[in-house]
């Protein structure tokens, strides 16, 4: 079998290996790249000429070269520029490459841009029309000024709310009567449904036929890879939410293929991500210490609030959808009004002094999870501001928690390759799931009904929930899978990942 250079696509004379790809290259070719770029050719990662490793060949017979005579100077000086011409080759293909990616993101930008524009030039007009319109009433009317925060801003500068650190305002009254208003509706409509499935959903047996059917690389830098946050629109599913390690959010419409909006702002990268349920609001957080308030329809942040120390580990929604709860590394938790971007209370990590490193709402919203870095789950109630219970077990960093639908399971992973799901009503773990040794799970969702769960880390996986059998395994993401979420009545799965995709799944 014939080996051939892979920069060149000859024979080589002196064939070499590399151990860093596993390519074959001429000896004195790949050297010559090596002292010009010091790294291996096919996959661009660090390599020297000591690493090379020779392949021993049949030798070749070859002709014996005339001497006394120019012929052999003017061969040497013909080899020399076919190297040069064939490494110069190779190079243009790489830049050429590299030059598709980024012409294919500026394209999406770009298309993104000009729909940001057109909204926003038809909300100018009729800016200016409701404007003459109240021109003629406001004439000799006199606007009191009003103390307090701003809730919301039209222009593209965000309120910062840096008199949220440290300052309270205490749970007052009329937000815990709303808080309890919701628990008992929200609680009552439960019970309403009883255990009948809702119809529509997809039964586990389309679950198992699941492939993947949409693959989308193009929405965050190439230049910073990595999706570290994923989320959906409840209400309309076809809008999905990502959160890159290019600090951006990317909003991108499943059913054009098109990416919306993209969202600039976080000095880091981030690593939270959620999309209201009933209105065009996203929410996200990130190592900069900051949660950020983001407008879709004017593509613009609209509040930043600084309510903790360190890095943001986990963001939730309370069911009012006024309310957003976080966890830190600074080892507290908080709670903010996202109309007013205002701190209502902050509480310590009470027993320990480890960080917490994510938190979710219970569907009822008056008691919530947060996981910790020293391997224990906490239940708090959140009108008493308390720890109402523990959950220990797993060893290492909690790395997700998901409440079902149906109020009574918890489903919890850790860095032990171990899922365990936790009986609220008992108060006890009745079940755990063991995954492959140094299995990572990086996310964990129920569906909307809490018939399934979904895991994502080492691969994207989904369970039937009561059984707790293992319905479907997905491998196509090429590295860790970050975030994983349900389409509505599970239509169809979304995964995101560190290899840049966000990826589809359906029947």
């Amino acid at each position: 079998m014939a080996l051939f250079c892979f920069i060149s696509n000859e024979i080589p004379e002196k064939p070499c290996v590399s151990p860093v790809s596993n390519q074959v290259y001429e000896r004195r070719l790949i050297e010559k790249y090596l002292s010009a770029n010091g790294t291996d050719p096919c996959n661009g990662d660090p390599l020297t000429a000591e690493q090379l490793i020779d392949i021993k060949v049949n030798a070749q017979v070859k002709p014996k070269p005339p001497s006394a005579t120019s012929i052999p100077a003017i061969l040497k000086s013909l080899q020399d520029e076919w190297d040069a011409v064939m490494l110069h080759s190779f190079t243009l293909r790489q830049q050429l490459q590299t030059a598709r990616q980024e012409l294919s993101h500026a394209l999406y930008q770009h298309d993104a841009a000009c729909r940001v524009i057109a909204r926003l030039t038809k909300e100018v007009t009729a800016a200016r029309e409701a404007l003459a319109t109240l021109k003629p009433q406001a004439a000799g009317i006199q606007v009191p000024l009003q103390a307090g925060p701003v809730a919301m801003v039209t222009g593209p500068e965000p309120v910062d709310m840096q008199q949220a650190v440290g300052v309270e305002l205490g749970m007052m009254d009329d937000v815990l009567q709303k808080l309890q208003d919701k628990a008992a509706l929200l609680t009552a409509q439960r019970k309403q449904r009883g255990k009948k499935i809702p119809d529509g959903l997809v039964l586990s047996d389309d679950i198992k036929s699941f492939k993947q059917t949409g693959s989308q690389s193009g929405l965050h830098s190439a230049s910073v890879p990595g999706i570290l946050a994923l989320d959906i629109c409840p209400n309309d599913t076809s809008k999905i939410l990502t959160g890159g390690a290019d600090k951006n959010l990317v909003i991108f419409n499943k059913d054009t293929e098109q990416i919306v909006v993209t969202l600039k702002g976080h000095t880091k990268r981030v690593t939270q991500a959620i999309y209201h349920p009933d209105e065009e609001l996203v929410f996200s957080a990130s190592p900069d210490s900051t949660i950020r308030v983001w407008s879709v329809a004017r593509a613009t942040c609209t509040q930043v609030m600084k309510v903790h120390d360190a890095p943001v580990t986990g963001i939730s929604l309370h069911p009012t959808g006024d309310y957003l709860l976080s966890s830190s590394e600074d080892q507290h938790w908080a709670f903010c009004d996202i109309r007013t971007g205002q701190l209502l209370t902050k509480v310590p990590n009470s027993t320990t002094d480890n960080a917490l490193t994510c938190a979710q709402f219970h569907p009822d919203g008056l008691i919530f999870g947060t996981g910790t870095s020293d391997s224990v789950i906490k239940i708090w109630d959140l009108k008493e501001r308390t720890n109402v219970a523990n959950f220990p077990g797993h060893s290492g960093p909690i790395t997700s928690i998901s409440f079902s639908e149906n109020g009574y399971y918890l489903a919890t992973a850790a860095d032990d390759a171990i899922i365990k799901l936790w009986d609220l009503r008992k108060l006890k773990n009745f079940k755990n799931i063991s995954l492959d040794d140094r299995y990572e799970v990086k996310s964990l969702c129920f569906d909307q009904s809490g018939t399934y769960l979904a895991v994502a880390g080492t691969d994207v996986r989904v369970y039937l929930c009561k059984q707790w059998l293992d319905l479907a395994v997905f491998n196509d993401h090429s590295g860790i899978s970050t975030g994983v979420r349900f389409g509505n009545n599970a239509s169809f799965i979304a995964s995101a990942g560190i290899d840049r995709t966000l990826k589809f799944y359906s029947v």
